[in-house]
């Protein structure tokens, strides 16, 4: 399966995650975690990172990247926001974040970050035929976002941010009654109009995500900080909410650290962040919320997966695949079929990963043999097949190394009849883990190969899918591929053998 990381670098933590997408089953997270570092509370004082926390952001950024790189990842995405965006040498702090973790950092508008919230949501908790409130309260920000069938359909962006509040407002503890008051105006300044815009909507559920809910619905169902994980999708009513937000807004910071499910950290700054909770909920006429784990890390990671990035690395590079391209001329392959079972190929590949489990770069081996499987019959149409296996194995091929130039001959070698047998050589020459490479491809490009058995490229697109123990190979064409059809599910046989699963083929 692809494994993706993500970093959320947001104004009071950052975040990390490394996941495996499960195709079907959401996914699985590798490695996670989360370090506060209030990277804003020197921005919203004035207005740029202080060189501390920029050292200590640096060093854990640099910390997560050691824990995902040794995961093999093919996709990783960095993101910064609320603080980031707002501070002057913004410049200075992605350069040396960006060296920290090998890989750029981006700062993202609010609007990407409302996006990838509700991506994130989604991916953890599908709401497919439900209207959706999220409320994002960050360190730097809150986003408010709308969701329609599993739609993001509008949101908003405020600087209604926890620490961004706490640094503004509140200079005593306890917070002043004046400067509560200075704070709520200030809260519900920004939150005016904004249910207006939002239409006269029926919210079938209302979601909030980040620390700030994830605390509330604890303290509200007294759950120990400890024990947080199970706050996932748990309800507290608005008027909780009320109650929760009176009664801490009276504590001093030693107190509310006593407060069950609300955290050392999170004490410093749970008012501000409870007090644009409640008014959202106010404003809103809503009776209660729901929290949600979900974030921006899982809205990257479902973001990368659903864009394909690491798929490229199952196949052939500009170099390699001129390569191929110019052997087959050399041995007269026919192009044009040779492309499209390359294709074929490379998407039963990639559409069957949770079967075969293989790294991505062996999808490159399996589309250099597409193209050069039919070599043989430069030499003899009987048995070309042996004689593909000749003729690759002792090319100089340009962009490879020895190892699979011989792991392409042997496909090459088994694309159509007898599967190999320890009396053949060439087999024998192949060391365990290579021969179970090639025998988990060889089915692959049999399919491909079988798929345009006509050699008039008939099959307009494959998806593959799999259903009640099968695999069923989804055809579009608009033309009479029932040869096609045929040959695929003759060749059936062969994936059955290796793959315990029979193939069964649909026109679509």
């Amino acid at each position: 399966m692809p494994r993706y990381a993500a970093i959320d670098i947001g104004s009071n933590s950052i975040r990390m995650a490394a996941a495996e997408v499960l195709p079907g089953s959401g996914m699985r997270v590798l490695a996670s975690e989360r370090v506060v570092t209030r990277l804003g509370e020197s921005v919203f004082r004035n207005g740029i990172l202080a060189e501390d926390s920029l050292e200590l952001s640096c060093a854990v950024l640099a910390r997560m990247a050691q824990q995902y790189q040794k995961l093999d990842v093919v996709g990783v995405r960095a993101v910064a926001t609320s603080a980031v965006r707002d501070a002057r040498n913004q410049g200075e702090f992605i350069e040396r974040a960006s060296l920290a973790i090998a890989a750029p950092v981006e700062i993202i508008s609010g609007r990407e970050e409302s996006r990838l919230i509700h991506l994130g949501v989604e991916a953890r908790w599908p709401h497919p035929s439900r209207r959706l409130l999220i409320v994002d309260i960050g360190g730097g920000s809150a986003e408010l976002i709308s969701g329609d069938h599993g739609t993001l359909r509008d949101s908003f962006s405020k600087p209604l941010g926890a620490v961004r509040l706490r640094e503004i407002f509140l200079r005593h503890d306890p917070p002043l009654p004046d400067e509560l008051h200075q704070m709520q105006e200030y809260i519900e300044e920004k939150l005016a109009g904004i249910a207006k815009r939002f239409g006269n909507t029926h919210w079938d559920r209302v979601i909030a995500t980040s620390a700030t809910a994830s605390a509330v619905v604890c303290a509200v169902n007294r759950i120990p900080r400890i024990k947080r994980d199970q706050a996932d999708r748990m309800r507290a009513s608005t008027h909780e909410v009320r109650r929760l937000y009176k009664k801490l807004s009276v504590l001093d910071l030693a107190e509310r650290r006593k407060a069950t499910g609300i955290g050392p950290k999170r004490a410093e700054i749970i008012v501000p962040g409870v007090g644009v909770l409640l008014r959202v909920l106010e404003d809103f006429r809503l009776p209660c919320l729901y929290y949600s784990a979900a974030g921006v890390r899982d809205g990257i990671i479902a973001d990368l997966h659903a864009r394909g990035v690491g798929r490229e690395l199952a196949q052939l590079s500009r170099d390699q695949r001129k390569e191929v391209e110019q052997m087959s001329r050399r041995y007269g392959v026919a192009l044009p079929h040779a492309r499209k079972v390359a294709g074929l190929a490379y998407t039963l590949f990639t559409d069957l990963q949770p079967l075969h489990q293989l790294p991505p770069h062996f999808g490159k081996l399996l589309e250099a043999a597409a193209y050069l499987h039919d070599a043989g019959h430069f030499v003899a149409d009987a048995n070309h097949h042996k004689h593909s296996y000749y003729l690759v194995n002792n090319s100089d091929m340009s962009g490879f190394t020895n190892r699979e130039r011989e792991l392409i001959a042997n496909l090459c070698r088994y694309h159509r009849k007898s599967m190999p047998t320890p009396v053949h050589s060439n087999w024998q020459s192949l060391n365990a883990d290579d021969k179970r490479v090639v025998l988990l491809l060889i089915p692959l490009l049999r399919l491909a190969d079988n798929l345009d058995v006509s050699h008039e490229e008939r099959v307009q697109s494959l998806s593959c899918h799999i259903r009640d123990g099968q695999v069923v190979l989804q055809v579009s064409s608009a033309a009479d591929i029932s040869l096609e059809q045929w040959a695929a599910e003759r060749s059936g046989e062969t994936f059955r053998q290796v793959y315990g699963r029979p193939i069964v083929t649909e026109k679509t």
